[in-house]
Parts: C-alpha cells; structure tokens; sequence
C-alpha cells in the first residue's frame, strides 16, 4: 500500500513538471509505453524489482532501453535512481496515466464481455455511455467467458451488470427463498 501512495505522489509530481513545461502529452505516451513493457517484459520487470541489482545499473538499463523517451521520463529515471525506488517504476507509470486521463477530462469504460467487441458494438456502448457521462469516454474491453452473454460495464466507482451469469444468480436466489 505504501508503495502505491509513494507511486501517486511520484506520479503527481511528474505530471506537474510536464504539464509546466508543456510536454504531458508525450512523457503519457513514454508512460503508456514503460508500463504495457514492463508488462509484457517478466525479465525487464524482474530485472527493476531485483533489490541485488545495483541501482546505477537500473538507471543506465533503463535509459538505453527508453533512449527515445522524454527528457522528463528520463528525470523520474534519475529521481528513482537517487531515490532507490525503482520498483515502483511500474505504478508511477499506471498511476501517471490516470491521472493525466483525469486532467484532460478522460475517463475509462471497463466493458467486460463473454466475446470481443466489435466495431458496431463498441460505438453502441459509446454512445449510450454519452447520455449518463459529458467526459470523453475509452472503452477498455475485458473477455471473460464465465459471465455467459451480455455485458458489465464499469466507470469510475459504478458498476452496471447486465450478465446472463448475474440474472442467473438472482433468479437462483429468488427460487431458493
């Protein structure tokens, strides 16, 4: 938990810095792009979270892997670095994301479904997201073939739950009393 409320405040704090010197847009991109590798990466991310790897040695993997990134990415590298917090990396990277989505008045659907969205369905979701919600939507599409048919849709604190899976649970309830 603590390492979470370390990483909103590293987070914040990057924010600030980009947002002042006008380049949040693309230290987010350098985000999107640290957190969907470290991910991905099990070694790279093993390789962060290791407390016998040397600290300089993470900092100079870390800038020869993100070389592109911006100069004030580059700048969380050194603080982390001076720091001794990389492993937070990771959640700086998440929580960085939210809270610049949260600024420029973006905030995330999670759609969980039974089958992928396609297309047609996704701009259906959309715009019925549009009549309850005036911030610009993301649908973040989640499959989960255990809710059998329909849909649970998550923004911020509510949840809607459409699923064949929950009508059956409720009728199974109802029957049962």
């Amino acid at each position: 938990m603590a390492s979470t409320r370390a990483a909103i405040r590293y987070a914040k704090a990057i924010l600030e810095i980009a947002d002042l010197k006008k380049v949040a847009d693309k230290v987010n991109s350098d985000m999107i792009l640290i957190a969907s590798t470290l991910k991905s990466n099990a070694e790279l991310d093993s390789f962060i979270q290791s407390p016998t790897i040397k600290v300089e040695v993470k900092e100079s993997a870390l800038l020869e892997v993100f070389a592109s990134a911006n100069a004030v990415t580059k700048s969380l590298f050194h603080l982390l670095f001076e720091n001794k917090r990389f492993e937070i990396l990771g959640a700086v990277a998440t929580e960085y994301n939210k809270l610049f989505d949260e600024m420029n008045g973006v905030e995330v659907a999670q759609v969980t479904t039974a089958i992928a969205l396609d297309a047609a369905l996704e701009a259906k979701v959309l715009a019925k997201i549009a009549t309850f919600s005036d911030k610009k939507i993301t649908i973040e599409n989640t499959i989960d073939a255990s809710i059998i048919g329909g849909f649970i849709l998550k923004i911020g604190d509510k949840q809607y739950n459409a699923s064949v899976a929950n009508r059956l649970k409720v009728l199974k309830r109802e029957l049962s009393n």
